[in-house]
This record gives C-alpha cells, structure tokens and sequence, in this order.
C-alpha cells in the first residue's frame, strides 16, 4: 500500500513537471513571437539591449556576440535607439564580456557616453531585470538571435518593458542545434523565476539609461 501511495505521488509529480515545462514553453513562444523586427522598422526605442555571449581569452568577441553587437550598432547609427546596454558576465577578473564589448562599439564609432555597461548581466533573466530596476529602462529594442530572442522578449514584458526585438542572425553558429535545444530547458526556469519574482544576484544604485554611460565604466 505504501509503494503504491509513493508511485502515484511521483506520477502525480512527473505529470506536474511535464505539463509547467510544456506551459512554460508555449508561454514563451505565444509572447516571443510578436514585435520582431529589421534594423529597417523597428520601431524607435531608449536603449538597444544587446545581450552578452562567449568572448575568447584573447578578447575577441565569439561570432553570436560580434553579430549581436554589429546589429545593436547598426539600430544605433540608423536613430532607432539613443544608447546602447551591453549586458553580461563580467563575475570575474579572469572574464570579461562587457568591457569588450564596449571596445568594440567605440571601435565602430559609437560615442562612449551612450555605451552603458551592465556587469552583472549573468543571465537574460537578471539583464532584464537590471535594465528595468537599476537602468530605468522604459522602451527597448532587444538584440540577440533567433533562437534566444523570444525568451528575452517573454521575460522582459513580463518585467514590464515595452520591448521589441531584432535577430542578429547573419551566419550560421556552431552549436546551434544544442542552443535552440537548451531553450527549451531555459524558457522552464524563466517562467519558474518570474512566478517566484526572483530577484537578480545584484542590483545597487539607479544609473539611468538618459544619463552619461561612461558613469559604468570601470576601467580607463
């Protein structure tokens, strides 16, 4: 009698998993699917949100982060935003996605009073929620590609934002495959972090996005 009482908790548990995995999941497309644009009409913003990805020891960008980078410079030389949150790990000495990606916008032209830094950008959940709470960041245009945007776009209106999205896609990624699969595991815990209203490992001081963005900077 007992084994039975304990196969069905765990039945009912397995169910209860699956069927949040599947909820969370159709959540994040039904929202994702929607406000995504071309550099061309997307629609004007406070700030593109270029999210972070892997940067090499030597500094280099990785191909998914230059891209997503080339197309945030892109909406903010066409007009379509006033400043530019790039947003990632920057946990360790050692690991430094930000602040390469700050010297390759300044390569590229973009004024460094309109790149903000976010240096703990450790994840798309607590990028979003810093933009909103730390950036007071109202209206954005979110970048990234195909894959992850609709997760991005999910988790910031959730938040609050007003946010639409462009694809940084211009190539084809190595891995690829593996990332759209780690969606599926990541779109759980988004809907998982937002039901619980997980606060992000770090918020500090208001730095308004219509500010001067070399107010984050933490290097010369």
């Amino acid at each position: 009698m007992k084994l039975i009482k304990i196969l069905k908790f765990g039945g009912a548990a397995v169910i209860t998993v699956i069927i949040f995995v599947l909820y969370s999941n159709l959540s994040v497309y039904l929202s994702g699917r929607s406000g995504v644009y071309t550099v061309a009409d997307s629609p004007k913003a406070d700030a593109a949100i270029v999210l972070g990805a892997r940067v090499y020891q030597s500094g280099a960008l990785s191909p998914v982060l230059a891209d997503r980078l080339d197309t945030g410079i892109q909406l903010y030389k066409e007009g379509k935003v006033k400043k530019l949150l790039l947003t990632g790990d920057h946990g360790q000495t050692t690991y430094d996605e930000v602040n390469n990606m700050r010297l390759y916008a300044l390569g590229q032209g973009v004024p460094e009073e309109d790149i903000f830094m976010d240096h703990a950008g450790f994840s798309t959940y607590e990028s979003m929620y810093r933009a909103r709470d730390v950036f007071q960041v109202k209206t954005a245009v979110i970048v990234t590609q195909e894959f992850h945007l609709p997760r991005a776009l999910y988790i910031a209106r959730a938040l609050g934002l007003k946010a639409s999205g462009v694809r940084a896609d211009k190539r084809e990624y190595i891995g690829e495959d593996y990332l759209r699969f780690r969606e599926l595991l990541a779109n759980t815990k988004a809907a998982a972090q937002l039901a619980v209203h997980d606060r992000p490992a770090y918020l500090g001081p208001e730095i308004p996005i219509w500010g001067d963005g070399r107010a984050t900077k933490d290097k010369i």
